[in-house]
């Protein structure tokens, strides 16, 4: 891959990943209700997770999803039911004393297999195995791409969970949490809306 492939590459991942979605929207609030430490499980099983699936799509899944549409449209159904449930846990979340009481921010392995049903995430992996590995050294330029997406990645999450633990002390006051937390849970059902078209 040369230069500007991996410039091209690394345009296309920033793009996914710095925008809000269904992994960024559960950091910013997971940065809020629990604050960045106890994040960065989540973090990493994002990162991770990520970058197995994108290693995955690449070594045939993409073309298994192409074959058999039924397939994709399971994953679908099955991410965009386990994204309505999160959405609605997140909605009723009241305070930041009740998250913790309530259960813990995803653990690692959580958000790694979060991404096998989250649709933007196996969007993205279909779409960049596509647009940019060269079949002529198609060991390489995957290694570069997951490479590439991973750093990539890593950026998104530390700054989505820093922008949710730096809103922590604005939303330490439980109406101003409350509204959050269900404007959070809103904009993750409406992340939803590119996987239905």
């Amino acid at each position: 891959m040369d230069a500007h492939l991996i410039l091209a590459v690394t345009l296309f991942a920033f793009a996914g990943a710095m925008t809000p979605g269904p992994n960024n929207l559960m950091l910013v609030t997971s940065g809020v209700n629990f604050g960045f430490t106890r994040t960065i499980p989540h973090m990493m099983g994002i990162t991770w997770g990520f970058a197995l699936l994108m290693l995955v799509v690449a070594l045939g899944l993409g073309a298994i999803f192409r074959e058999v549409p039924a397939l994709q449209i399971a994953v679908k159904i099955l991410g965009g039911a386990y994204l309505l449930w999160l959405a609605w846990k997140i909605a009723l979340s009241r305070s930041m004393g009740e998250a913790k009481r309530a259960g813990a921010p995803m653990s690692f392995l959580q958000a790694a297999a979060f991404q096998w049903v989250n649709p933007k995430g196996l969007t993205m992996a279909i779409a960049a195995t596509a647009a940019y590995t060269d079949p002529a050294r198609y060991a390489r330029s995957v290694t570069v791409m997951v490479v590439v997406f991973t750093l990539v990645t890593l950026v998104s999450v530390t700054t989505w969970t820093g922008f949710g633990a730096a809103l922590k002390t604005w939303l330490a006051q439980p109406t101003r949490l409350k509204w959050f937390n269900r404007t959070m849970g809103a904009l993750l059902v409406l992340s939803l809306w590119p996987m239905l078209m």
